[in-house]
């Protein structure tokens, strides 16, 4: 098997899991047991497509994988327990080895959007939904999810397995949400898909700075979310950040892989049919009063997208539009940045004093971010032996390579120059 087969099956793998987990759940009705089951059919299908080939319908065998795996688990506790009849009553033999027939009420409709209704329980806390759905649907690992929310592995993996139990003990069916739940649980979907999103674009650890399957299947789901919910000002505004964002992604890394900021990219690189969609679905959604948080960060970014080049940036707008979004949402990440418009529209001793407020919080007080921020605005203001200690102090918390290597080869620039 070819290193570019391998990669094409860990894609289908990737691309299946959470439809496979979503029509397993509407069967079974149990998260943890379905959860197992997907987990061994795509140990599997890791196994055995490289040695037989990729089936024809990828979906289908992993369902039918799991689906075995599942009845046969049943069956083996029932068996174990001399309850033949428990088996009877857990899984309906109608229901055993039968995938989604044509005309299903869930027919046409996408698994993995589904997933993400269901994981936001309302059993659970939002941040406990997130975290799960992250889990099951976005597939990232514990860690990766400990760092988009600020905290340590072991309190993530606490809090994902307490969700575990939450659902499976509150008696409310784990099954496809009524419109009003949908409603009350859109929230905390777009929060997760903006996490999902935030980790493909600029991955938390390993060697690449990209994780282009999961910041491709966040914008995939939310232009879904968008086309069944079109009225959504906060839908359509996190589709258009999405876009606008992912749009400078080719200008994001050099020919090494290397971390390229966005004042110094090459904006020719930068994907204009995502940036011309972006600003039309901005600017639709603003024009119709509505005003959430998703929908101001898509104006910020609309603001970089539209200036050809980096000094042609209107600062002052960002600076503005930072102001309206502090007063939205109380996130030490978009104080931090409202620090960074400040310094550019009026130096960066303004931004410095503003991280001090942050700096007492201590909310960011284990990421590398605010080191980072803190050395970019000391070069600015020529503070070069302050800005070399916070970018090497930067470069120590960050688990990205590529964000390492940048942080410290800034530091080493510096460094030469003194």
């Amino acid at each position: 098997m070819t290193e570019s087969s391998d990669r094409r099956i860990e894609h289908l793998l990737r691309e299946h899991a959470p439809r496979v987990l979503g029509a397993i759940l509407r069967k079974f009705r149990d998260f943890g047991a379905s959860e197992d089951a997907v987990q061994e059919a795509l140990l599997a299908a890791a196994l055995q497509w490289p040695r037989d080939g990729v089936p024809d319908d990828p979906r289908a065998w992993l369902i039918q994988v799991a689906s075995r795996r599942i009845t046969d688990h049943v069956r083996a506790e029932a068996a174990r327990r001399h309850r033949e009849e428990l088996v009877v009553s857990l899984v309906p033999p109608e229901l055993q080895l039968v995938l989604p027939r044509d005309g299903d009420e869930l027919a046409g409709r996408d698994d993995a959007l589904v997933l993400l209704f269901m994981c936001c329980h309302p059993a659970l806390t939002t941040a406990s939904a997130i975290a799960l759905t992250l889990r099951a649907v976005g597939g990232l690992t514990t860690a990766e999810i400990a760092k988009a929310f600020l905290v340590p592995e072991s309190t993530m993996a606490q809090r994902i397995s307490r969700a575990k139990q939450s659902i499976q003990g509150s008696g409310v069916p784990f099954q496809k949400p009524t419109p009003e739940e949908t409603a009350q649980r859109l929230g905390a979907v777009l929060h997760v898909l903006y996490l999902i999103f935030s980790e493909g674009y600029t991955a938390s650890s390993g060697p690449e700075l990209h994780r282009t399957d999961l910041s491709g299947e966040a914008i995939r789901l939310t232009r879904m979310l968008h086309t069944l919910l079109p009225e959504d000002g906060e839908a359509a505004g996190l589709l258009a950040l999405m876009l606008l964002t992912d749009a400078r992604r080719a200008a994001r890394t050099g020919p090494e892989g290397e971390l390229v900021p966005l004042d110094v990219q090459d904006r020719s690189l930068w994907n204009a049919a995502m940036i011309e969609e972006g600003v039309a679905l901005i600017s639709a959604t603003l024009s119709k009063g509505s005003l959430g948080t998703y929908q101001v960060q898509a104006a910020i970014a609309a603001v970089h997208d539209e200036a050809a080049r980096a000094e042609d940036t209107d600062w002052p707008q960002i600076l503005a539009l930072y102001g309206v979004l502090m007063g939205l949402s109380d996130n030490p990440v978009v104080a931090l940045n409202h620090a960074i418009a400040t310094a550019m529209v009026h130096g960066p001793e303004a931004g410095l004093e503003l991280l001090k407020a942050l700096d007492a919080e201590g909310r960011l007080e284990e990421s590398h971010r605010l080191d980072a921020v803190r050395a970019h605005l000391f070069e600015r203001a020529g503070r070069h032996a302050e800005a070399v200690a916070h970018y090497r102090k930067a470069a120590e918390r960050t688990t990205s390579l590529p964000e390492r290597n940048y942080l410290l080869t800034q530091a080493a620039r510096l460094n030469d120059t003194r």
